[in-house]
């Protein structure tokens, strides 16, 4: 038994390792260049999103962390500079050096308390780094149910940081007629290579800057409303039923 603990261990700190961390960020890459390079692509809805970067300003792009395995692969969409916001953990640096070579630029942190940086020197750092970049003008790639859930349920993050920025919110998503949805709390979708993807892009939603408590949440319930409707878009146009 002792030496079957020993060897749990070891292989606990392998894959905590940076090697281990290499090769799966490395996985990932590959995984999703398969899956794009295999599959057939639809963009829908881009005109929403050519609506919100006509405002001049920076734009916010939302959808579930469930959906986040082929957000890199738009980058080639815009020629804006990307940003991703993803957690400060170990899991966020994986998916960040997976997605390196996309042309990706990532935010560590999180932003599901922005009024309340003091309890988050990383937080507030996010959001600092998001405000200023959506003030030149870039795309910033934000999860509003993550990183840890619960599932599908926007979080008020993603509504102040507009409010702070004036950047449009553009709900959107992804599907794929091949592949898994995991067992984990965000039902992950794991496409597989061969597919018919869909990318699908909503309506923007404005935060007026002046958005008192009320008004902050009932956007919040509209987004949560606009984020279900593309990712069921997609799911539709992909022949998904699950």
């Amino acid at each position: 038994m002792r030496e079957l603990r020993n060897a749990l261990d070891m292989l606990k700190r392998f894959l905590k390792s940076r090697f281990a961390m290499r090769a799966a960020a490395a996985l990932i890459g590959l995984y999703i260049r398969l899956v794009h390079a295999t599959s057939r692509w639809t963009l829908v809805g881009l005109e929403h999103f050519d609506a919100a970067a006509a405002e001049g300003n920076g734009v916010i792009l939302a959808f579930w962390h469930g959906r986040l395995l082929m957000a890199a692969s738009v980058r080639r969409e815009t020629n804006r500079p990307v940003y991703m916001l993803i957690s400060a953990h170990r899991d966020g640096e994986i998916i960040a050096r997976g997605v390196s070579g996309f042309g990706v630029e990532f935010i560590r942190g999180s932003a599901a308390n922005p009024n309340k940086p003091g309890r988050n020197k990383s937080g507030a750092s996010a959001i600092a780094q998001m405000t200023a970049a959506l003030a030149e003008g870039s795309v910033v790639g934000f999860t509003p149910d993550g990183p840890k859930g619960p599932g599908e349920l926007v979080k008020p993050g993603v509504i102040r940081l507009a409010q702070m920025s004036g950047a449009p919110i553009v709900p959107a998503a992804y599907s794929a007629s091949r592949g898994k949805r995991l067992s984990t709390w965000d039902r992950f979708l794991l496409a597989a290579p061969f597919s018919k993807g869909y990318y699908v892009a909503g309506a923007p939603i404005t935060v007026p800057a002046d958005a008192d408590g009320e008004t902050r949440e009932r956007l919040r319930l509209d987004l949560e409303t606009a984020l279900k409707a593309v990712t069921e878009e997609a799911d539709k146009r992909a022949g998904r039923t699950d």
